[in-house]
């Protein structure tokens, strides 16, 4: 006879925006000890990914916290995807990292949100996110600007047209169904390109990057870290790596990455 494994729990649920904008994120939330951990997930991604759910695993077997959540639009928070912009899903991750983070904390973000993960120091910086801090940042695959540097400034002609009458494009994608890419995103990212100057994020960095990532080429990988001050940033490149970074190899990397912060 098979054992029943106990299904997880229902997450928290928080709103965040006032109005017409206000959404309910779904959070999940382990007590634990310090530096915690805190997840950032990736572009049309949810926490319940091989890596987020490798994390928390980890995070339950060593006593440390661990906090993951949903943007609006993405698994089970509320919301539409095509809603979602750049600085919609910073405010979510403010507000979660604000509510749910004491204390010293390792934000790990993959793909975009690595990208959130910087923008999450940037208003750490400035007095931001309530009472937690940095540990470090774990970036994995980053991609900080992906929606000029990496959509936008590569998109055919036919398909910039397209985004900028009708509003929205279905790009084809090699992990399911085609997702859209709507005009707000575009033109809304604008607000928040962060490779244009000197990146300052005052904690330690760990990039993991995939030489053979179709998605965020390895290239984005090194503009990132010619940005960021010199001192206690590595740059880890995995030459057989892709963009999802999920194999137990790559699971262990990012786990050694977030060990070796505390």
């Amino acid at each position: 006879m098979n054992e029943s494994v106990a299904p997880e729990q229902e997450p928290a649920v928080i709103e965040v925006g006032t109005g017409d904008a206000s959404r309910p994120i779904a959070v999940r939330a382990r007590g634990g000890g310090r530096p915690g951990l805190f997840w950032l997930g990736g572009f049309n991604s949810d926490m319940k990914g091989t890596k987020a759910l490798a994390l928390d695993a980890w995070a339950a077997e060593h006593g440390r916290a661990c906090v993951r959540f949903d943007y609006s639009g993405h698994g089970e928070s509320g919301g539409k995807f095509t809603d979602g912009t750049i600085g919609r899903w910073l405010e979510e991750s403010l507000a979660v990292f604000s509510r749910f983070c004491d204390g010293p904390q390792v934000v790990i973000g993959s793909s975009m949100g690595g990208w959130m993960a910087l923008l999450l120091a940037r208003e750490l910086a400035r007095g931001n996110a309530g009472p937690a801090s940095l540990a470090g940042l774990v970036l994995i695959a980053p991609a900080p600007d992906f929606t000029e540097a990496l959509m936008w400034n590569n998109f055919a002609p036919d398909v910039r047209d397209e985004i900028m009458t009708r509003g929205v494009w279905h790009r084809p994608s090699q992990y399911g169904d085609p997702y859209p890419i709507t005009r707000t995103l575009i033109e809304e990212g604008r607000n928040h390109l962060l490779l244009g100057s000197k990146i300052d994020v005052g904690c330690p960095v760990r990039i993991l990057q995939g030489a053979q990532d179709p998605d965020v080429p390895w290239q984005h990988a090194f503009a990132l870290a010619h940005r960021l001050p010199s001192e206690d940033v590595v740059l880890t490149m995995i030459q057989d790596g892709d963009h999802r970074l999920s194999r137990p190899q790559d699971i262990a990397r990012i786990i050694a990455a977030v060990a070796e912060m505390g």
